[in-house]
């Protein structure tokens, strides 16, 4: 992760909104503890994962409609804390869960739309890993380098 000259934040690439995480790191009283933004994205880690259980169960039942609905909830919770990736698969499963192209072109396929479901899935997944690890690396290296100050 190199600096992001702009912000002062590690560069996450195409993973998150720089401009979207920097508002929700500007609610913490301290750059240091974030107390405010640390729980939120560690909260959304966990709902994340039970989300992805969640996905997993209703992918092998088939049940397009339950897919639509668990990926507009991650999708909105990732594109408020800027995490594009994880949004844009969300918004795949959402739209096939509805029998819909991305485009939101009708496809009537049920194989078809499963199958792009399945694939957005493993991908969000990888990008989840990712995106988790160089959070979590984020904030304990702030921790740290206090901690160090010391």
């Amino acid at each position: 992760m190199a600096d992001n000259d702009d912000s002062g934040l590690p560069d996450f690439g195409d993973q998150v909104d720089i401009q979207t995480f920097s508002q929700i790191l500007e609610m913490d009283d301290d750059e240091v503890e974030r107390e405010f933004s640390k729980p939120l994205v560690m909260n959304f880690f966990e709902q994340a994962e039970e989300t992805f259980e969640k996905m997993e169960d209703a992918l092998k039942e088939k049940k397009l409609d339950e897919l639509s609905n668990l990926g507009h909830f991650l999708k909105g919770s990732s594109a408020t804390l800027g995490f594009n990736k994880i949004r844009d698969s969300c918004q795949i499963i959402q739209q096939y869960g509805h029998k819909q192209t991305v485009d939101g072109a009708d496809e009537p396929d049920e194989k078809v739309c499963l199958s792009k479901i399945e694939d957005a899935i493993k991908n969000l997944k990888e990008d989840f890993t990712d995106l988790e690890k160089d959070l979590k690396a984020f904030f304990n290296t702030a921790a740290e380098e206090s901690a160090s100050d010391d």
